[in-house]
């Protein structure tokens, strides 16, 4: 059979004119075309050969015959076998696989990417010559082909390379970052731990410490039980003993009574009583009677001497303040610009307090090294030196003349010295802790102090005694002045109150409340309307003297203010800090001024009395000179 036996050569001949093409060539160009990865279809018209063209080739059948009678079967079974035959070549040789996407043209391919890579003028060139060539019919467009797939999937891979990259960038960012924080995190993690560890230790320490008050109080508690009922015990005692007195002195005034009109009435009597005195005058007197006896008359001595000094008088009329109109003649600019000028190295121990003479250029510094010294300007020569105390020196005053010094001491005692002789001429003792501030009253015949045994005492020059004791205060007594030309005394205290007291009774006029801490200092203003006091935390107040109510409250912590001063305009206000500032306050613009020198603690601040120079003193026992 023909089917088996092969197609024929011209067969093949005939389906290829069919077809309009080389089905060999068509063979070599699918294995080519499937070797590469790429085909396309295209739409081909087949035309019918006319019978005058086609010459047809005769097929010898020496071994083919067809029965008669069979002849129209045998016709049809060959053209089924031929048929079935083309259909198989066809789909071994000719059948080409489909693809879903179509390459893109060439045109297309070059105006996306002049599109892509921002050429716009390139485009434009380009599209304009690519079509007039197109309508003058240069160029055919199928001509031209398509793109080939592999520059297509070269150009995705290479965008999504390049997103890849971008993407890559982004979360190696976003991991550094998260590094960062975890690192950040972990260290704020470790802080947080100590502090936690910290807290507890000093919890469980604030524990113990509290446990081992609780007992130390409870043992307290029997003594001071026990000593509640010896005081009430006491007190009994004390009221008993004073009845008992009482009739004594009753007693003994009705015998003085009695005695005088027994010898009114038997006057001859007193001769025989005589008598036994007389001969134990005349007889020899012992040594102890004899010490008694000198005793007795020294005694007498001082009493007499003592009687014969009187009492001072406080003044009625006082006298006009003379800084009242200081103001007025003072019209020129506060000074704030001072700058270091000098160092006076003039104790070995910190320098507690410096004054300035009431009218020349001469202070006066006291130290902790029991000194006090009298100093010259502008050169800071040691003019004086005064020795006495047994232990520190608090503070110090003019008398009003100047010629002469209070000084107070943590000796407890308050000393007068003449300082045309340099010597002691009073010594005042009386309060039981150490003396803490003193001042002179305007007309000199008083002298007021404050201590630590949280009274304060009024002395008088004159008959040298206590005249009266200030109580009040439930603490310290850390600071003390007297009223200008008045009988007013000022006193501010660790119990964070100022108390304004009357010198002539001894009472308590009025307090003060308002600091939070322990005041230091407080002080007048030359005129007087107004009082400047700071306190253990660096806050200084303002209050009117005049309504006793507070006027403005500055703080300038948390570096404690130990002493307070005004110039003599009443302008500026100087503050002695503990970190070693000296701050200026402008009472008028409320501005804080700055004076950095001291490099340790600033104790105490003076202006002198044109305002043109500033003396402070420290804990390193200098003075220094500001201008």
């Amino acid at each position: 059979m023909a089917a088996k036996q092969g197609i024929p050569s011209s067969a093949l001949r005939v389906l290829e004119e069919a077809l309009g093409m080389d089905l060999t060539a068509a063979g070599d160009t699918a294995e080519s075309v499937a070797a590469e990865g790429a085909y396309y279809l295209e739409q081909v018209t087949i035309t019918e050969a006319s019978e005058d063209d086609y010459e047809y080739e005769e097929i010898p059948d020496d071994n083919f015959s067809i029965p008669e009678g069979e002849e129209d079967l045998a016709k049809a079974i060959q053209m089924v076998q031929e048929q079935a035959t083309d259909t198989q070549i066809l789909e071994q040789k000719t059948v080409l696989p489909s693809k879903q996407l179509i390459p893109e043209v060439i045109e297309d391919f070059l105006c996306n990417f002049l599109i892509k890579m921002g050429m716009t003028r390139t485009l434009d060139c380009f599209q304009s010559e690519w079509y007039e060539l197109i309508q003058k019919g240069v160029t055919e467009l199928r001509d031209t082909g398509n793109v080939p797939d592999v520059y297509t999937q070269n150009m995705l891979l290479e965008n999504e390379n390049k997103n890849l990259k971008k993407d890559l960038k982004c979360y190696k960012q976003a991991a550094d970052k998260a590094r960062e924080d975890l690192l950040k995190t972990q260290k704020e993690r470790d802080f947080h731990r100590m502090h936690h560890k910290r807290i507890v230790q000093e919890k469980n320490k604030l524990i113990n410490d509290l446990k081992g008050l609780k007992l130390h109080y409870a043992s307290y508690e029997p003594a001071l039980r026990v000593l509640h009922e010896k005081h009430h015990t006491l007190l009994k005692q004390k009221m008993l003993t004073s009845l008992e007195r009482d009739r004594a002195v009753g007693q003994i005034s009705g015998l003085q009574a009695t005695l005088k009109h027994m010898e009114i009435g038997h006057n001859y009597h007193a001769s025989e009583i005589r008598v036994p005195n007389s001969e134990k005058e005349n007889a020899p007197e012992g040594p102890t009677q004899k010490g008694l006896r000198e005793a007795r008359e020294k005694t007498k001595c001082k009493t007499r001497i003592k009687d014969n000094k009187k009492d001072s008088e406080f003044p009625t009329d006082m006298q006009q303040n003379p800084n009242l109109y200081l103001c007025k003649e003072n019209i020129g600019p506060a000074k704030f610009d001072y700058k270091l000028n000098n160092i006076f190295r003039l104790h070995e121990l910190p320098v507690s307090c410096i004054i300035m003479h009431p009218r020349k250029d001469i202070l006066v510094t006291c130290g902790e090294d029991r000194l006090w010294k009298l100093v010259g300007l502008p050169k800071g020569n040691v003019l004086l030196t005064g020795f006495g105390h047994t232990d520190w020196l608090s503070n110090c005053c003019f008398h009003p003349s100047g010629n002469k010094l209070a000084t107070s001491s943590g000796d407890t005692t308050v000393k007068l010295w003449d300082l045309s002789k340099g010597n002691c001429i009073l010594t005042f003792e009386g309060h039981s802790h150490a003396v803490w501030s003193c001042t002179w009253h305007s007309c000199g015949d008083f002298v007021a102090s404050s201590s630590l045994d949280t009274t304060s005492k009024i002395w008088d020059v004159n008959s040298e005694r206590c005249r009266y004791t200030l109580y009040g205060h439930t603490d310290s007594v850390n600071s003390i002045e007297f009223f200008p030309c008045s009988n007013t005394l000022l006193t501010g205290s660790a119990d964070k109150s100022l108390s304004v007291w009357d010198a002539r009774t001894g009472n308590c006029e009025q307090s003060l409340y308002g600091h939070m801490h322990s005041i230091n200092d407080a002080t007048f203003t030359p005129r007087g309307h107004m009082i400047a006091s700071c306190d253990a935390c660096g806050v200084t107040k303002l209050w009117d003297f005049r309504k006793l109510l507070p006027i403005v409250s500055i703080d300038i912590g948390p570096s404690p203010g130990n002493e307070v001063n005004f110039d003599s305009s009443g302008r500026v206000l100087a503050q002695a800090s503990g970190s070693g500032v000296i701050h200026l306050l402008d009472l008028k613009s409320g501005q804080i001024h700055k004076l950095m020198g001291h490099e340790s603690e600033a104790h105490t601040v003076v202006f002198s009395h044109d305002g043109e120079y500033l003396f402070s003193g420290g804990s390193d026992g200098t003075v220094r000179t500001w201008s």
